[in-house]
This record gives structure tokens, sequence and C-alpha cells, in this order.
């Protein structure tokens, strides 16, 4: 019989309200909880993603998580939630969540989204408002506005409390040690110019 697909374990308790304060006295695979006599409705609610996050950056985008550090009672949930702000001609530049799929809903102008599956197939679809798209766990995605004018904005969910998020470009090309640059040659088919002007580019 085939198991159900999940991420994070599954809760013990109704709730696990993350303690954030306290420095935990052991390492743990989530938050420790707050004692349950002090639990407010509060801690299950969050304005984070209220706000616009700065897009004044190289690509163009920021995103804001609603996460156990802003939203306490998300804790042992298996779940994160994040705004997803795009500038005219911005773009989330191809990442992969290695311990989440992930779900984005567009809310505000148009988002051309993709993903590249492991045969090499290219999954892509313009989203305008009110439209979902589902990236599959740990698959290279992106998320690009391609209006010259007009800001963008989605939510996703992601069914990780941590879902991770390794960049593409930086796991290669700025990765502390460095990737060997005979490596990046062979791999990109590129020079040892182009290896270094890339490293600079994105600050490796």
């Amino acid at each position: 019989m085939l198991g159900r697909a999940k991420t994070d374990p599954d809760p013990l308790q109704d709730y696990c309200i993350a303690d954030t304060k306290s420095a935990p006295s052991i390492f743990m695979n989530g938050m420790p909880c707050i004692n349950p006599a002090l639990v407010a409705a509060s801690m299950f609610a969050t304005s984070a993603l209220a706000r616009p996050g700065s897009t004044v950056n190289q690509f163009g985008f920021n995103v804001t998580f609603a996460n156990t550090a802003n939203l306490p009672g998300l804790n042992t949930m298996g779940l994160t939630m994040a705004r997803v702000d795009i500038a005219p001609q911005g773009f989330v530049v191809p990442h992969s969540h290695p311990r989440a799929s992930e779900v984005t809903i567009c809310l505000k102008g148009y988002i051309c989204v993709g993903f590249v599956d492991t045969s090499g197939h290219l999954y892509t679809q313009i989203l305008r408002p009110g439209d979902s798209f589902v990236f599959p766990r740990g698959l290279i995605h992106y998320l690009y506005n391609p209006d010259y004018r007009n800001p963008a904005l989605a939510v996703a969910g992601l069914n990780s409390q941590n879902p991770g998020a390794q960049i593409a470009s930086l796991a290669m090309f700025a990765s502390t040690p460095e990737i060997p640059e005979e490596v990046l040659k062979k791999a990109f088919k590129i020079t040892g110019q182009e290896v270094a002007r890339i490293r600079g580019n994105l600050g490796g």
C-alpha cells in the first residue's frame, strides 16, 4: 500500500506555539513549544503579508514570509506562506525548495511562471489575478513579470515549516568554498573569464 506524500512530521497535539524568545537547550526538528496555558488567539494571526516589500534590487522582487518567526501558531503545522512582490520586468530567480511543494496564486498584474522537471521539460503558464500554479517539490522554478509598467503580486503556500530555498545560480557560482573553476567551465561550456565575470556579478 502506498503511503501519502508528506514532508514535515505530523503534529502530536492540537497546536505547539513556537517559543521564539528563549534559546533552546536542545536542538530539534522544529521549534520548542510555549506553555499551552499562555496561548493567545493573536499567536495564530499575523499582518506580515499585508505590507509590500521593497523590490529595489538587481532582480526586482521581494519575498515576505509568514513563518514561525512572525506567526508562531504555524509551528508543527507543516506550512509556510509568502507574499511575492515583483516589479515591472522583475523576476524571482530560478530556485528550488528541497522540502516543499508550492502553490502560487496571482493577485495583481500577470506573472509568467514555470518549472523544469527531471527530464528537462519546461512547464510554463501566464497567471492572471485569481489563477494558481503548483511547483512540485524540489524542482527548479521561476516567476517573471513581463509588464513594463505595472508591478505584480502573488501569495504562495508551501507545505513545510522550513521549505528551504536554493537559488540555482548562487549555488553554482557563489558557494563557499567555491566549486572548482574547471568544473564550472566544463559544466556550462564557458571560459575561465566568464566564470570570473559571473561570480563577480553574483557577489561570489
